[in-house]
């Protein structure tokens, strides 16, 4: 298990958990720069905060993550805008709850000494 964070357009942060091991090797070969296509993130949303994202009301399915080069216009929306309308997710708006946020992009990886349970 690893934790990563994410900034978009916004300059926040999005912090997302991590238990395959090959997608834990993936997002250490995008914050290594060894990858350089698929960076962006992708995931299904949970309408539930977790303790390691404070400051947001919902977080991703880690079973669900994923990274991309191009998605479908449908997932994309800002970390803000997704926190603002998430009474509306997973309907007309991000529908599947499949969130892409084409501006994505992975920062860093957490430290054990910085998640917290």
């Amino acid at each position: 298990m690893a934790y990563f964070a994410f900034t978009d357009y916004s300059g926040k942060e999005f912090v997302f958990k991590l238990n395959n091991d090959q997608r834990i090797a993936e997002a250490r070969r995008i914050l290594s720069g060894e990858e350089t296509m698929s960076t962006h993130v992708l995931g299904r949303i949970r309408k539930r905060s977790e303790p390691y994202n404070s400051g947001w009301s919902f977080s991703l399915d880690p079973d669900s993550i994923s990274f991309f080069t191009m998605a479908i216009e449908v997932c994309d929306s800002s970390i803000t805008y997704a926190e603002d309308h998430l009474d509306e997710a997973c309907g007309a708006f991000l529908p599947g709850c499949m969130w892409c946020p084409w501006s994505s992009r992975l920062t860093r990886e957490l430290q054990d000494s910085e998640v917290q349970s």
